[in-house]
């Protein structure tokens, strides 16, 4: 495997390195450094090169973000959100609900949850379709979620 198939690999590997790549805001050598795949200079090349094929998809269309209250864990598969045999629907307790509808993809999915760590509000549940994504909150983190889900559709 070549020194550019490896950094190809390695880039993929690692979600923010190859992010920072489609965004045009990776520090080469630093990246170079970090994989620790080879020659630093050799590996800086070709993920200079690799990036420049990349292309960044910011989001695009219309996404509607609505806030629901009051979901909570149950056994009605008809909830909001059921993972294995855990479901989230309304009405099942204290958790908060943020849904986006509209366009929607796995990139602002990615982008929503990275956010979501980032500001430090810890995830319940979360589960991404085609024509929606739902993230599940405390109570108290519904407002902040709702923003930071926001900026991410703008």
């Amino acid at each position: 495997m070549t020194i550019a198939e490896q950094a190809r690999a390695a880039a993929r590997a690692d979600p923010f390195v190859y992010d920072a790549l489609r965004a045009g805001v990776l520090n080469y050598t630093a990246a170079a450094r970090f994989l620790d795949i080879g020659d630093e200079e050799a590996v800086a090349a070709a993920l200079r090169r690799y990036g420049e094929q990349l292309d960044y998809d910011p989001p695009a269309g219309e996404t509607r973000v609505t806030m629901e209250s009051g979901l909570g864990r149950t056994d009605d598969t008809d909830g909001l959100l059921t993972v294995g045999g855990t479901a989230f629907a309304p009405g099942a307790g204290s958790l908060t609900g943020v849904l986006a509808t509209g366009t929607v993809s796995l990139g602002l999915f990615r982008r929503v949850l990275g956010r979501c760590v980032a500001a430090s509000v810890p995830v319940q549940a979360a589960g991404f379709t085609g024509e929606a994504l739902l993230v599940v909150v405390e109570r108290r983190d519904g407002p902040e979620t709702i923003q930071l889900v926001e900026d991410c559709c703008s």
